[in-house]
């Protein structure tokens, strides 16, 4: 990336609350100028409450806002279209709830992709305060301290995890993205995973850049995890040409094993029933959802976290 050239952000948002404008605020305070920050909302009437105590337009110039109905919204569709409309060379994906951890984290981000084979880069998620010990080290886990260049070559080690990225927090080479034919639309969730296989499958990497970090966790309920990951063995089922070749059910059991020891480790056995009682919903949701092409329409819409998917 040359000295002075801009990138775009794009932050698609559903019932946004004040963590958006804090992470407007960082992106302005960033070391590497911002272009561009174009937001879809779904559901106009939840952004009108957020703004409108708010000068909007005048506090963020650079802001573009485009509102689209619960229907209209597709992970990939929306995105895809959303960068679209943008031209920097460089595009950054994030969440409303993905706040960096400091004015360099656009800078650590992009900086991977000055290479010409890497396709994407993704950044470091940090536990929130309020975050739970399970979801610490889940944290830890899958986003671990040290940067990582993943390609072809790492199947055999990595397994799943040589195309694990994320749109919480990732950057994308246009030339690469647009040669790929951007991400795969309609999908359920995954659009990130999905592309990124592509990218491996030919010849391109991804980079996990460690010392770009966002502060984003979630403390789910077991339900809200059965829901999450029904549509997670959705977009897998509906992509076997990416998820077929690997497993990621073995990824599944290692984190629950070594949560179990980091758990009795810190002295905090008591969350270990928590722990089993939230992986045994995320693992049949995920099974239900891997095999959701045998379920009645009206399942299905009690499984799923994205009831808009399926209209």
């Amino acid at each position: 990336m040359s000295e002075g050239e801009a990138i775009d952000i794009i932050i698609p948002t559903y019932k946004p609350d004040k963590r958006l404008l804090q992470l407007l605020d960082s992106l302005l305070a960033q070391t590497v100028k911002v272009q561009r920050i174009l937001i879809v909302n779904t559901g106009k009437h939840y952004w009108d409450s957020l703004v409108q105590d708010v000068a909007f337009a005048e506090k963020y110039p650079m802001a573009e806002v485009v509102h689209i109905s619960g229907g209209e919204f597709d992970h990939a569709g929306t995105r895809q279209a959303a960068v679209e409309k943008t031209k920097s060379p460089y595009f950054v994906m994030m969440t409303q709830d993905a706040i960096p951890a400091d004015q360099y984290l656009l800078e650590n981000l992009i900086a991977p992709l000055a290479g010409a084979h890497v396709a994407v880069s993704y950044a470091r998620q940090l536990p929130a305060q309020d975050a739970g010990l399970i979801e610490i080290f889940t944290r830890q886990f899958n986003y671990p301290k040290e940067s990582r260049e993943k390609s072809k070559k790492d199947y055999g080690e990595l397994g799943i995890k040589t195309f694990f990225c994320s749109d919480v927090c990732a950057a994308y080479r246009r030339d690469i993205f647009e040669k790929l034919g951007g991400f795969a639309a309609p999908a359920i969730f995954n659009e990130d995973m999905v592309y990124a296989a592509k990218a491996v499958e030919n010849g391109y990497s991804i980079f996990y850049a460690a010392q770009a970090r966002v502060v984003h966790s979630h403390n789910y309920t077991g339900m809200q995890q059965f829901r999450r990951n029904f549509d997670l063995g959705v977009s897998q089922a509906q992509h076997p040409e990416v998820f077929e070749a690997v497993s990621s059910e073995s990824e599944g059991m290692a984190m629950i094993k070594k949560t179990a020891v980091w758990l009795c480790r810190k002295g905090r056995p008591d969350l270990l029933c928590r722990l089993f009682w939230v992986s045994g919903c995320k693992y049949l949701g995920y099974r239900l959802g891997k095999g959701y092409q045998r379920l009645p329409r009206k399942v299905i819409l009690k499984c799923t976290a994205s009831p808009g998917f399926w209209k």
